[in-house]
């Protein structure tokens, strides 16, 4: 692809998604014990089987570990992975994707975890002394929940009184000026920080922000403009912030391109020209 892109010097960062991947749908080619296929097949979740006997019609079966596997398949056709290998699964994802090219790994989690990262992250290193992770802080992720919970279950463990607190109910904003949403906001605002320093994360992404950002944004000012602000919602929400923050696309003319077309326009016609713009144009009050 860089080839073909003219890319002499590219990065390729390798995704694993095996953390929250339970089923796939391949069993790796194995030409001998121990081999990459091998070690991939022997986290399949199923059942050794002695002899033929123990074989259904359609089965497959597969030599793993020294022995006959019949790998788990479900009505889908996809075969199981045992329960709690995927750390296992992304370490070897992460290994073999540096030890054939990769420059930068992606794990995904299912949570913003930083012990969690951490562990896969040093078992890497101790074949990979040199990888670097791009971690997606992903809007996916109940930021709030999670790190609230994370709090909850640290204070728990350290024998702190957390009677004051639902577990399943943090989210909740009559928690939001309490102590451990407090803390909770602290270690989200350190996150970036804390996780490159201790659990080795080169880059940070946010995929999606302005997905949300958009959707909220026109939710609050439908809300506001519908309601008893009226236009006042939208200037004071919106224009007033864009002119003073020095957003260019307050003039949302310019931004289209009117000014590109009026230049054109006058380069072929001269003063004849009918263009956008001129003393009148509204986009000189900003």
């Amino acid at each position: 692809a860089f080839l073909e892109l003219g890319v002499d010097d590219g990065v390729i960062v390798a995704r694993t998604d095996s953390l929250g991947a339970g089923l796939t749908k391949q069993i790796a080619v194995t030409k001998e014990p121990g081999d990459l296929g091998d070690k991939y097949n022997s986290f399949l979740d199923g059942d050794y089987i002695s002899s033929a006997d123990d074989i259904a019609n359609g089965d497959v079966v597969v030599k793993a570990n020294g022995k006959l596997l019949k790998p788990k398949r479900l009505a889908s056709g996809l075969f199981q992975f045992k329960p709690g290998s995927g750390v296992d699964r992304v370490v070897l994802d992460c290994i073999t994707s540096l030890q054939n090219g990769a420059d930068l790994l992606w794990i995904e989690t299912e949570k913003p975890h930083i012990g969690q990262i951490k562990e896969m992250v040093d078992r890497i290193r101790e074949v990979v002394p040199g990888a670097k992770l791009v971690y997606n802080n992903s809007p996916s992720f109940n930021w709030t929940l999670n790190f609230r919970q994370q709090v909850f279950d640290a204070w728990q463990a350290a024998g702190k009184d957390v009677s004051a607190y639902d577990r399943a109910a943090l989210m909740s904003a009559e928690y939001d000026t309490t102590e451990l949403a407090l803390e909770a906001d602290k270690r989200i605002q350190t996150f970036q920080a804390d996780a490159a320093r201790e659990a080795g994360i080169f880059h940070h992404l946010i995929t999606l922000p302005t997905y949300h950002t958009a959707a909220l944004s026109t939710d609050n000012l439908a809300k506001e403009y519908f309601g008893a602000a009226g236009m006042l919602g939208y200037v004071a929400g919106v224009q007033r912030k864009e002119i003073r923050q020095g957003i260019a696309c307050v003039k949302h003319q310019n931004m289209s391109g009117s000014d590109i077309g009026d230049d054109h326009k006058e380069y072929f016609s001269g003063e004849a020209a009918l263009k956008a713009g001129g003393a009148h144009n509204t986009m000189n009050q900003f």
